[in-house]
């Protein structure tokens, strides 16, 4: 005897006891490997996490979350036998599919979180060494008019690197030159001196960040990213260092110190300089953040702007 096909209530479809929308409903901390493909390049796997959520209309007492992992799920399996060379797209690709599944839903939002090796090599001797670095990307797609589906995407990275404090080191030029002076040599050779040799000062270790929010398909280097932040800040870090190694960091770092404000300045000009193909409506945020080593706060810059605000300002203080 055929047992009769029981069907089970939609109790998310029900209408909750107090009727207001909910900006985000969703599942966070969901660990995914995700392969990039590169060209003329292996692949990189990444142990990925990611935040997925989508609106939910006042009517609707909860949203079907399993459509959240299925979404995810379809997407990467697409990734297996499919090019995927960005991860942002991916994050566009699943949210698109959150609002195919959602059909509730107006917005949906995807956020991905990763650590990425890059190859280094030290300063003097050469040697190989691997870096990691926290990468992120994020889409938010929007159901418009016809159900026609806009998404914006943003990419960014966190790199860690090192800066010297200018305010300290003056003081402590401004003590030598006294001291040379007293010990009787000429102004001239003391000048020389203190040009040639750094002088002391405290250190931070600086978390420099950048991300650029775009809408369609513009491309946006990662890897570009991760040099502009290194590049921004005093000297960069090394997980392996021999002693002329790290004679040449600590002497880069001190003949190039920076407050937390010079570094957030100069990722900003280097990506005017750099992603020239951007529209100017592309959002940039840019922050630093050092940890102190003589204090017990941490000091920090931040800058967000449409790059084309960050155009005309450069230019206007280049005139």
């Amino acid at each position: 005897m055929e047992l009769p096909v029981v069907q089970l209530p939609d109790v998310q479809a029900n209408k909750p006891k107090i009727p207001i929308n909910l900006t985000r409903v969703g599942v966070t901390d969901v660990k995914k490997l995700v392969e990039i493909k590169r060209k003329d390049k292996r692949p990189i796997v990444l142990i990925s996490i990611f935040d997925i959520f989508v609106d939910l209309p006042s009517d609707r007492k909860g949203a079907n979350l399993s459509r959240n992992f299925e979404a995810i799920d379809e997407v990467l399996e697409k990734a297996v036998n499919l090019p995927v060379y960005e991860i942002e797209q991916l994050c566009s690709d699943v949210a698109r599919s959150l609002l195919d599944r959602h059909e509730y839903a107006s917005r949906a939002e995807v956020i991905m979180k990763s650590e990425y090796v890059v190859k280094r090599e030290s300063p003097a001797t050469k040697m190989e060494c691997q870096e990691v670095v926290d990468i992120f990307a994020e889409s938010t797609a929007i159901r418009g008019k016809n159900d026609s589906i806009t998404v914006n995407k943003l990419i960014g990275a966190e790199v860690m690197g090192m800066t010297a404090c200018p305010c300290a080191q003056e003081i402590m030029r401004e003590n030598a030159h006294n001291e040379l002076l007293a010990l009787g040599i000429d102004e001239k050779t003391v000048a020389t001196f203190l040009h040639k040799v750094p002088m002391a000062t405290h250190n931070q270790r600086g978390r420099g960040i950048i991300s650029v929010k775009v809408g369609g398909d513009i491309d946006v280097s990662l890897e570009m990213i991760i040099e502009i932040i290194e590049n921004s800040m005093s000297s960069s870090i090394f997980e392996l260092l021999k002693r002329s190694d790290e004679a040449v960091v600590v002497e880069r770092a001190h003949m190039n110190p920076k407050f937390v404000e010079d570094c957030v300045r100069t990722m900003a000009k280097n990506i005017v300089q750099i992603f020239t193909h951007l529209p100017d409506d592309a959002v940039i945020t840019i922050k630093q953040i050092n940890e102190e080593s003589i204090h017990r706060h941490n000091a920090f810059a931040e800058r967000v702007a449409p790059i084309g605000d960050l155009r005309t300002e450069i230019v206007q203080g280049q005139g």
